[in-house]
């Protein structure tokens, strides 16, 4: 990748390491029961609300990039050149992984928490025949539904993009809509509700991009101030379309203007983390079962001291993004050195 390019792939980076410090909060804070009132509490109650708070600039800015680097696919590769790479890849991860999980997670809860009741119906990783498991990969219930979103996307925008406009308008629109009336599937949901980002993106990319580079802060401070105002306002209302546009807007800016301060490293963390999205995507919700698990475990039981447990409940999303991190990297590198990479892409006469 050209160093011109890297900022982007920084941003990539930070947006795995905010999904994974989510399911890192969402599968460890909620769960323990024995706190008493008091400072242990308000932290976990406090990475918790953090978590809820942070969902406007996580999932948003990731379609939008990953819509960006594909618009040459979208715009003028032809359909058949695409269905390899944009298609059928993502899938074979998807379903690889989609089993991967439901396995591998399904061992940790039998092995860690057999007395722990889940709804087998949440969460494709929960599920108890393989026919639920099947249902809930369908309506896009997993922890995997980003890849499922990439498919889907990339085959709708690429099958409209001659109506740019009426369709845009139209998924800004059901974006406020799924707000207030969300639909049955937590997953269907977030997939729906993400998609004119990713169009944003595909579709507008290199004008918004361009535009972004061109654009002054100092020189229009009202604009942003009033802009700023009206998308906080909005999202208190439970309207965060705007906020999430801005944040796109933000992060980019500050990104890039970074760069051109700096020119960004190919050997940083979040450039090396941006180029493994995938792996570590793939990998880390397992992970992160098994160390939510054992952690509750330790802590409902009352065995630790209470600065242990303080300690814990500071750095926890922070370790747990740490042991992610490495376990996703290496076990990438074990794919492509013993496997031809086949967890992570389609064995070639397959493809």
């Amino acid at each position: 990748m050209k160093n011109k390019q890297l900022w982007i792939n920084h941003i990539k980076g930070l947006c795995i390491c905010l999904v994974v410090i989510y399911h890192s909060v969402i599968t460890f804070y909620p769960h323990l029961t024995s706190l008493p009132v008091g400072l242990n509490l308000y932290i976990a109650k406090s990475w918790t609300y953090l978590n809820l708070y942070l969902a406007p600039f996580r999932m948003p800015v990731f379609f939008f990039i990953s819509g960006y680097l594909i618009h040459r696919y979208v715009e003028e590769v032809k359909w058949r050149a695409c269905i390899d790479k944009r298609i059928w890849n993502i899938f074979y991860v998807l379903v690889l992984w989609g089993v991967l999980q439901w396995l591998g997670i399904t061992l940790i809860n039998q092995w860690l928490a057999p007395d722990l009741v889940r709804n087998p119906a949440s969460n494709a990783a929960y599920a108890d025949s393989v026919m639920q498991f099947i249902a809930s990969m369908a309506k896009a219930s997993t922890s995997l539904w980003y890849l499922y979103a990439l498919v889907v996307y990339f085959v709708f925008f690429k099958a409209l993009r001659a109506w740019k406009v009426p369709v845009l308008i139209a998924l800004l629109g059901i974006n406020v809509v799924i707000s207030f009336m969300p639909l049955p599937w937590w997953g269907m949901n977030s997939v729906v509700r993400n998609m004119c980002y990713y169009g944003l993106g595909a579709w507008f990319g290199p004008q918004l991009m361009a535009w972004m580079k061109t654009f002054s802060l100092r020189e229009h401070p009202l604009i942003c101030a009033l802009v700023a105002v009206g998308s906080l306002a909005l999202y208190l209302v439970n309207v965060p379309l705007v906020i999430s546009v801005v944040s796109i807007f933000a992060i980019m800016k500050i990104f890039y203007t970074l760069d051109s301060w700096r020119e960004s490293s190919a050997d940083a963390f979040l450039n090396v983390v941006g180029s493994n999205t995938i792996a570590i995507y793939t990998t880390h919700r397992i992970v992160i079962e098994a160390l939510s698990l054992f952690m509750i475990a330790q802590i409902n039981a009352g065995e630790m001291s209470d600065k242990l447990v303080m300690a814990i409940l500071l750095v926890y999303p922070f370790a747990s993004l740490a042991i992610c991190t490495l376990i996703g990297l290496g076990f990438r590198k074990l794919s492509s050195g013993l496997f031809s990479d086949m967890f992570f892409s389609p064995p070639a006469k397959l493809a």
